[in-house]
């Protein structure tokens, strides 16, 4: 379990990056894989997310998330009986007391938001093509349609993949630069004409840039912490199956 020092400060605000360990799932989902998506056992999966909603409190009404999709699709509701069991995007915002709101990872990264002084929460799963594409425009522009200023949110980037592990070709580096020259700054040229891309920098830069002043970062690299972290491009160099995935929660009460 991680946490973020900046959100730890607001009253009335719970959150957790949580880590994979102390669950119930086994083998390469060992242990507290919260995937519905995976090819986990489904009860197993659903013991997990049990589990986390006990370390939140939050038992009696269970952790919305959603079909993840690599989009740019921001979910924004104001009641309870809105959401949908199968809901598709890439971010949640609400003003919606005591309702956890999550997003899964294994390698791309989970944001936190908070607006403490309108009681807004947040929270994006921001892989590259998501962020390439808006998804975290589209998240702040919904807390500023909820009357929010981008100088008072406080976000917290969790843990994601590292860039010395973040290996990519000539046309993912082009899909970058061709939207901005600006771009070329995330990038470190590798071996075999290969490129580093240095997610975390690319986002925390695109927050900056939408006015967000108030950035906490939980820097730890999905990739080579085995032990705390599921990773998709580990499972692959690994060959195997399947991986698990990390949640991260965050609750307004």
């Amino acid at each position: 379990m991680f946490f973020s020092n900046q959100l730890n400060k607001i009253s009335n605000l719970k959150h957790c990056f949580f880590s994979r360990k102390n669950g119930v799932s086994k083998g390469i989902y060992n242990s507290l894989n919260c995937g519905l998506n995976s090819n986990d056992d489904k009860k197993n999966v659903i013991q997990n997310i049990n589990i986390v909603c006990k370390k939140l409190n939050c038992e009696k009404k269970p952790i919305i998330t959603l079909n993840q999709t690599h989009s740019n699709k921001v979910v924004c509701f104001d009641n309870r009986e809105k959401v949908k069991d199968k809901m598709f995007g890439d971010a949640i915002v609400t003003k919606l007391k005591n309702i956890g709101i999550g997003v899964l990872t294994a390698d791309c990264v989970p944001i936190l938001f908070c607006d403490p002084k309108k009681k807004i929460i947040g929270c994006v799963h921001a892989g590259w093509k998501g962020a390439l594409n808006g998804i975290i425009e589209n998240t702040i522009d919904k807390f500023l349609k909820l009357n929010s200023n981008a100088e008072d949110l406080v976000t917290a980037i969790g843990p994601c993949i590292n860039h010395h592990h973040y290996e990519v070709g000539h046309d993912f580096y082009k899909k970058f630069v061709s939207q901005s020259k600006n771009n070329r700054q995330f990038f470190i040229i590798s071996n075999d004409k290969k490129y580093l891309f240095n997610i975390r920098s690319y986002i925390s830069t695109k927050l900056n840039g939408l006015g967000i002043q108030n950035i906490d970062h939980i820097k730890m690299d999905t990739f080579s912490n085995e032990k705390n972290f599921f990773s998709y491009r580990r499972s692959k160099k690994d060959n195997d199956k399947d991986y698990g995935r990390c949640i991260s929660v965050i609750i307004m009460t």
